[in-house]
């Protein structure tokens, strides 16, 4: 599948989620799909999924610029972040230019919906927030931390932070919620065409978001307290996530071999 990714012109091609489980039939396809694209400006996708994260490093490593996709939480974050570093790391070993670019793409919005039947009022629309600014502060930490000091004095580029999922899906809400409350230096914000209209049209600009995650803690502590376990929840968001990938491919193959069908029989 492909799509924008929102990064100077680049686009991302997703590998076969059929693939998911196995970790060396994912880096084949990713480098073969890089290879027969030859784009300077591709990111292949592959999953931040336990089973996906060595083919991220090994593809990163053969100079595959990745689109982590499928991150739900600061903890799979972290994971698909240091995927991405040891991938680098292992080039710079080698002594191989190590610029290979990569997104971790974090998704926002199913959050809130995952928990719009379980909380109050006061908590409606916060979840998804809440879990980004936790995201934000260990992503500001990390290109602080000596670790990617280091390799960016190799000449590493940061792995950008991307906001995926970030169409209000609360018709009671803001439309502009996720773009409004997401402004963060050095993040990208994927925005659905519908949603980067509306905000074209009476959006503001707030001010940013806190390298330090602002109240993302407190926020947390009132949905734990609520009964919400988050930590579950993203899991069980990232395996729905896949299993819609799945589900998505299935169809578009399905189209395909009955057009093709049809086309030979005419």
């Amino acid at each position: 599948m492909i799509g924008t990714d929102g990064v100077d012109g680049w686009v991302s091609l997703e590998v076969s989620p059929l693939l998911a489980s196995d970790a060396a039939s994912t880096l084949a396809e990713a480098v073969a799909l890089h290879r027969q694209a030859h784009r300077p400006n591709l990111f292949i996708k592959i999953p931040g999924t336990p089973a996906g994260l060595p083919a991220i490093t090994d593809a990163i490593f053969a100079g595959v610029p990745v689109n982590v996709t499928l991150l739900f939480s600061r903890e799979q974050y972290l994971a698909a972040a240091d995927a991405y570093l040891r991938g680098v790391e292992r080039r710079v070993e080698a002594g191989l230019d190590p610029g290979v670019a990569s997104v971790a793409s974090v998704f926002i919005s199913r959050w809130d919906r995952a928990v719009a039947s379980a909380v109050g009022p006061k908590l409606t629309n916060r979840l998804g927030i809440a879990i980004a600014q936790q995201t934000y502060r260990a992503y500001r930490e990390l290109l602080d931390s000596a670790r990617f000091q280091r390799l960016a004095n190799a000449g590493v580029r940061p792995q950008r932070l991307l906001w995926a999922s970030t169409g209000t899906k609360d018709p009671h809400a803001s439309d502009v919620l996720y773009i409004s409350a997401l402004q963060a230096p050095f993040t990208i914000n994927t925005m659905p065409e519908d949603t980067l209209l509306h905000f074209a049209e009476h959006g503001d600009l707030a001010e940013p978001m806190r390298a330090d995650g602002g109240d993302a803690e407190s926020v947390l502590a009132q949905f734990a307290a609520a009964g919400v376990d988050y930590a579950a929840l993203a899991n069980r968001l990232q395996l729905e996530g896949a299993a819609a990938f799945v589900a998505s491919w299935r169809e578009l193959l399905e189209v395909i071999t009955t057009r093709r069908r049809a086309l030979a029989a005419a």
